[in-house]
């Protein structure tokens, strides 16, 4: 089937708009506005343009000071920039239509090109495009005139139309306002800038504006047919199940959330937070003996019972450390950044026995009084210094000292490799590969997933993990490192399909052995409600993440990473599966239309195979059982949603 011509689709319009809605990221930025699960792009930014042209800033994730908030069909975000602020809503008016309202203001004196709301339109979609103004009116554009860029059309106007072979977009406004389109020429994709001007010239301290901008996409879906090709022969590492953070910051609302994952999902990994200042705040004191003698501080006893659960119920436990006891570092703490960008501090060079000691008593008092061993223990962050800060060559060194000293003790715990912030941190953990010393007591690679997660860096840590002949963890699994700021974000469904196709990337590109989620507690959560971010107006409630977090973990165990590929950009696939026991699980992403699938390379024998579908509306639902010949099945899959189908054995019947 070919993709339906926009004539059609517009003359049908009525059968394909019944699902739209405008997606809108916390940092303002309106991606686009999704039809029947296809996204009309509109890659929106609030955009501060210097005097020539060079100095380009645009809205981004963690580029500014921002809030987000959902209200009904309404979501708000107000931003910060230096003297700058910018305040949207964009309310979903349905019929692939949104409003988006501006307030922008400046506090401050300054002469600018100006302040713009920009859509950038990819030209894969609009280089055939023509742009129309639809209600001119009087502007004052003289002197806004990009440099480098290949201007397309310029004037002041209240609508604005624009119509390719795929794409329609109608631009309404309340009042006229100054626009620009033009092509970048440094852009290698080519894509249609659209620059609406707020202000521009000389500003004074207190100017503002008000905008209202109507925004309609209608466009041609694609709801051609998909392949999906498993390669069977090719088996690679396993993935022995989902994990999850259970670092404890809220005693109020973390137990009910904690309790409900660990009763409700899979869970097979656990990372638990050592509160090592509460452990042992004086160098001269024992803490052993001090915790015997019934001081023990609550934070350590509450953190090392969490530990013993997670144990308890069959879970290897990292024990990962945040922040040290003053006597144990270089300077004054510091919990954030400081002069020149650094964070955190490094350890005493002069006190790395005292150091060994004191994190080898915290292993042997849970073992001996909880009944349990830590399987490995890390520094969270240390590249980053969140908040111990290490170089790669010290990093090294402390795995070194360390590791013998627990060896030494017979303790069987070992280091973490890396736990880096973020997927671009793999330079950090070159010294210690190179430094074949180090490996004896290393058990795992790990990394956390919060930036940096292009497909080139997975492959770096897929090849780090290869080099140490290792299993490669997700210590920290997640995209938005600051999204507790604003937790409205978490009942998204679009945060929650860009988790999806994050994890789905990663188990098919990394091959880990598991993706331990931040958190499975009430910071970062995938519950709503019960006092969750203080919300007390409903029940504690699954939201679509936990759905998609249980999809994924309730699979099989032990499974092996197999290549799969789908003939379509807009789907992401992961494959996992044991040719001895004829067990499958792939999951699939769809980011377009629904569609019907077919996967082909199952065995001859399998007869039938089961469909898990989590979006919006379905919570991990089983569709109808699907049915298997010469190894190839069809099956629908929906739009804008995260599939598992499974071959378990089992009789589906």
């Amino acid at each position: 089937m070919k993709k339906i011509s926009l004539f059609l689709y517009l003359l049908f319009s009525n059968i394909y708009l019944i699902h739209a809605q405008p997606e809108v990221y916390p940092w303002s930025n309106i991606s686009g506005i999704r039809v029947d699960g296809e996204l009309m792009e509109l890659n929106s930014s609030f955009c501060i343009v210097g005097n020539d042209w060079t100095q380009i800033r645009k809205t981004a994730k963690e580029r500014a000071r921002y809030s987000f908030q959902r209200d009904g069909n309404t979501q708000t975000t107000r931003i910060t920039i230096d003297d700058f602020h910018y305040d949207q809503s964009v309310e979903d008016l349905g019929g692939g239509t949104a409003n988006v309202r501006i307030h922008y203001r400046n506090e401050v004196d300054t002469t600018l090109i100006g302040a713009f709301f920009l859509m950038e339109l990819p030209a894969s979609k609009y280089a055939d495009a023509t742009i129309q103004l639809s209600d001119p009116t009087p502007g004052s554009l003289q002197k806004v005139i990009p440099t480098g860029t290949s201007e397309i059309l310029r004037g002041s106007s209240k609508g604005l139309k624009i119509k390719s072979s795929l794409r329609y977009l109608e631009i309404s406004i309340n009042e006229g306002m100054d626009i620009i389109v033009r092509k970048d020429t440094s852009d290698i994709d080519n894509n249609i800038e659209i620059y609406f001007a707020l202000l521009t010239g000389d500003m004074e301290k207190g100017g503002s504006i008000f905008r209202s901008i109507n925004i309609q996409a209608l466009g041609s879906p694609d709801i051609s047919p998909v392949e999906l090709t498993l390669d069977r022969n090719t088996m690679g590492k396993p993935f022995k199940g989902f994990g999850g953070n259970f670092r404890l910051q809220n005693p109020q609302s973390d137990p009910p959330v904690i309790d409900y994952c660990l009763e409700n999902m899979d869970v097979r990994w656990g990372r638990v937070e050592m509160p090592w200042r509460f452990w042992h705040p004086d160098e001269k004191d024992d803490p052993i003996a001090k915790a015997r003698n019934g001081e023990l501080h609550p934070r350590v006893e509450a953190a090392m019972k969490m530990a013993q659960r997670l144990h308890n119920l069959g879970m290897p436990v990292i024990l990962s450390d945040w922040s040290a006891p003053d006597w144990a570092i270089e300077g004054e703490m510091s919990f954030g950044p400081q002069p020149g960008g650094l964070r955190g501090n490094p350890l005493d060079k002069k006190k790395h026995k005292q150091i060994y000691k004191s994190i080898a008593d915290y292993i042997q008092y849970a073992k001996d009084t909880y009944g349990f061993e830590f399987v490995m223990f890390s520094f969270n962050e240390s590249d980053l210094g969140i908040y111990v800060r290490q170089t790669p060559e010290e990093h090294a060194e402390f795995i070194k000292g360390l590791g013998a000293y627990l060896e030494s003790r017979g303790i069987n715990t070992k280091l973490l490799l890396g736990d880096t912030a973020d997927a671009n941190g793999w330079p950090f953990v070159e010294a210690a590969i190179e430094d074949k010393s180090t490996h004896k007591y290393i058990k795992a690679v790990s990394f956390h997933s919060w930036r940096g997660y292009t497909d080139e860096n997975l492959r770096k840590w897929a090849e780090a993990a290869e080099r140490m002949n290792l299993p490669l963890l997700v210590g920290e699994g997640s995209m938005d490192a600051g999204a507790w700021r604003y937790p409205d974000i978490f009942s998204e469904p679009t945060y929650a399909m860009e988790e999806m196709n994050l994890y789905v990337r990663i188990l098919k590109i990394c091959q880990p052995e598991s993706i331990l989620q931040w958190q499975l507690t009430a910071d970062y959560s995938p519950m709503v409600g019960g006092g969750v971010f203080g919300n007390h107006d409903m029940p504690l409630t699954p939201t679509q993440r936990f759905w998609n977090f249980k999809q994924i973990a309730d699979m099989p165990e032990g499974l092996f990473a197999m290549p799969i590929e789908a003939n379509t950009p807009n789907m992401v696939c992961a494959a996992l599966g044991d040719n001895e026991k004829g067990m499958y699980a792939i999951h699939v992403v769809n980011n377009g239309s629904t569609r019907q699938a077919t996967l082909k390379g199952l065995p001859a024998e399998v007869e039938w195979m089961k469909i898990y579908t989590t979006n919006k509306r379905r919570k991990m639902s089983p569709g109808r059982i699907i049915r298997v010949r010469d190894g190839e099945a069809t099956f629908s899959v929906e739009a804008n949603s995260f599939i598992t189908l499974l071959v378990d054995g089992e009789s589906p019947f």
